[in-house]
């Protein structure tokens, strides 16, 4: 099968690699039709984020699918399905209580947690390919209905519409609360997509890409610049100084200022100081455990030094983590298909798989224009 393949830092290729297969009673093989290129794909491509050669990059993946094993008995070949970037047994104590976003049994390194086509999640290829095996396949595939529509809807369900619904059920955003998401990314603007959903009678999205902000006031949001203005400042006055209810970080640990340097603290610090005191935060942008090119040392040991004591003075609460997908998948595939939700209006391209490396070299640019890229096998 053709596939994305990782060769190092900046480089990836479009290779033929052998086709996955059962391996396991209760694998499933998915013919993928849409996969998508994630923010966070971006920490390998960069050297950020260790990952071996001749890995399949790809987390954000949908399908059909085309073999199961004898122990699967839901799932069955021709269903259309959504396939969470989380792998997850469905058994262990974690998965158990709902995070299958740290599952215990589904990363062979003894490590909570496992996915596809990433460092540290397991060795499992990913979805930027014609097929894919998911293990537990009955457990964690979420069934679409059949044929072509809304393909590009549901593409978001694997990743970025629920994690950027899981950073404002973090931020424990309500009806009638008010919302700052600093980054504009796909994630964050799923982030300010879904706080409207919710509820909020005001949202503001922070970034300093000014395609992407147009993009955010137009889903319904208050656009701010940080090449303009200080972002906590202007939320505080755009807020009779009393600052958000509820904040969503969407960076992560490569925040960078309107000069291009980078801050792993910016947008800790910026949230702390727009909250208001006992509001809340949730953080959804990748922070890692260690981080050899960080831009301080002691963020290269996973020591992000951002202002808590003023979050612990304010009573603010912070809660934190990847998103367990199949905790909002269902909910959000079925505000889809009711015309509640059309998370593919970010959507910016759509390209052929053989295109791929294209496409990384764009969206790692931050391209204008380039917002969502969809690869089509």
């Amino acid at each position: 099968m053709k596939a994305v393949v990782f060769k190092g830092p900046y480089d990836v290729a479009v290779e033929n690699v052998p086709d996955p297969t059962i391996e396991a009673p209760l694998d499933a093989i998915v013919r993928i039709t849409t996969a998508n290129i994630c923010g966070s794909d971006l920490h390998p491509y960069e050297g950020r984020a260790p990952l071996e050669a001749g890995m399949v990059l790809g987390h954000e993946n949908m399908g059909v699918v085309e073999e199961v094993g004898p122990g699967v008995n839901r799932i069955k070949v021709g269903d259309r399905v959504s396939v969470p970037f989380n792998l997850a047994c469905g058994t262990c104590r974690n998965c158990n209580d709902g995070f299958t976003s740290a599952c215990l049994r589904a990363n062979p390194s003894g490590d909570p947690g496992a996915g596809y086509g990433y460092p540290n999640m397991g060795g499992y290829w990913g979805g930027q390919a014609e097929l894919l095996r998911v293990p537990w396949a009955d457990f964690n595939l979420l069934e679409l209905p059949a044929g072509s529509d809304f393909e590009n809807d549901f593409t978001m369900l694997s990743d970025i519409f629920p994690t950027g619904y899981h950073g404002t059920e973090l931020a424990q955003v309500r009806p009638g609360t008010s919302v700052a998401v600093f980054g504009a990314g796909p994630v964050g603007l799923m982030a300010a997509y879904s706080a409207l959903l919710r509820g909020a009678y005001q949202v503001f999205v922070v970034d300093k890409q000014t395609d992407r902000l147009t993009l955010a006031e137009q889903l319904g949001a208050t656009p701010i610049n940080l090449a303009d203005v200080d972002p906590a400042d202007a939320i505080l006055d755009a807020t009779d100084g009393f600052g958000v209810d509820c904040g969503v970080e969407a960076v992560g640990y490569q925040a960078h200022d309107a000069a291009g340097e980078e801050h792993p603290e910016m947008v800790l610090d910026n949230l702390v100081k727009a909250v208001r005191a006992t509001g809340h935060i949730g953080v959804v942008g990748v922070y890692n455990p260690s981080d050899p090119d960080a831009a301080t040392e002691s963020a290269k040991e996973g020591r992000i030094a951002f202002n808590y004591g003023e979050a612990f003075f304010k009573g603010i609460s912070i809660a934190s983590g990847q998103c367990p997908v199949k905790k909002y998948n269902r909910e959000l595939r079925d505000l889809i298909i009711h015309g509640r939700a059309t998370p593919s209006v970010i959507v910016s391209h759509e390209l052929k798989l053989d295109e791929a490396a294209y496409a990384y070299d764009n969206f790692d640019k931050r391209a204008d224009g380039w917002t969502k890229v969809l690869l089509k096998p």
